[in-house]
């Protein structure tokens, strides 16, 4: 079963995803800030992180910078309620997997959590064929 870490600072946001990951079989975790998805993911490896940009302290962005630098390789989705194009570039070039804008879409998050959990999986399964 694939877990997923849910990085938002809004309590709401954090558990109306959990619900609907769960309900597709995830096992799911949360996380309130940057800092906690760092100590978080020192402690277990997920499959995919659904990444806030606008955190409090840290923010997403250098958040998924120190992931990258961690070499933590999961798959990163950032969200947003304020994302503007620059936002979405500076975040593709750190890594990120996909850019999704809030108010999420509940069809649009599953499937880029699904892509996301698939490309990890390939690129697994590439690796090891090599």
């Amino acid at each position: 079963m694939s877990s997923i870490l849910i990085v938002d600072d809004e309590a709401g946001v954090r558990s109306s995803l959990a619900g609907v990951l769960r309900d597709e079989g995830y096992v799911v975790d949360a996380a309130d800030s940057g800092e906690a998805c760092l100590e978080q993911v020192t402690q277990q490896s997920y499959d995919a992180i659904l990444l806030d940009v606008w955190l409090p302290g840290m923010d997403g962005l250098a958040t998924l910078e120190r992931l990258r630098e961690r070499r933590i390789e999961c798959p990163v989705i950032m969200i947003s309620g304020h994302g503007t194009i620059e936002t979405a570039m500076r975040a593709t070039r750190l890594g990120a997997f996909d850019f999704i804008e809030k108010p999420l879409s509940i069809d649009k998050t599953v499937l880029a959590v699904r892509n996301a959990i698939r490309q990890r999986r390939l690129e697994a399964e590439n690796r090891a064929l090599r």
